[in-house]
């Protein structure tokens, strides 16, 4: 498992050193995941380490929201001022993003032929 971990760490320091190397507008570790996926892709298969690995910080997830969480309550008598922007943030950027992504989907998705739906 070791080894696994180290993969994960080695392609967000690849990621981040891309970032940082090309100036990209993108965090380093979204570019590593996707370095990642390319990786996986191109191997054809998960190993067993990777996957208990990635099996067990999908269950510390949860630890991963404790800061977040610690914020808004430092920060609660901003959020009590500006509640209707933030809002309205919130709401718009998640309306956006689906919207975004239905896009994107029904132009890469092959089309549905009707006998093959039946």
């Amino acid at each position: 498992m070791f080894n696994a971990f180290l993969s994960l760490i080695a392609c967000q320091l690849v990621g981040e050193l891309l970032r940082e190397g090309l100036a990209l507008p993108i965090p380093g570790p979204v570019i590593g995941m996707f370095l990642l996926a390319v990786l996986l892709m191109k191997r054809g298969r998960v190993g067993k380490d990777l996957e208990r690995l990635a099996e067990a910080l999908i269950g510390l997830m949860g630890l991963f929201f404790v800061p977040a969480g610690a914020g808004i309550v430092a920060e609660a008598d901003l959020l009590r001022r500006e509640w209707l922007p933030i809002s309205a943030a919130l709401v718009g950027s998640t309306c956006l993003s689906l919207v975004v992504t239905g896009l994107v989907m029904r132009a890469l998705m092959p089309p549905v032929r009707p006998e093959a739906a039946e």
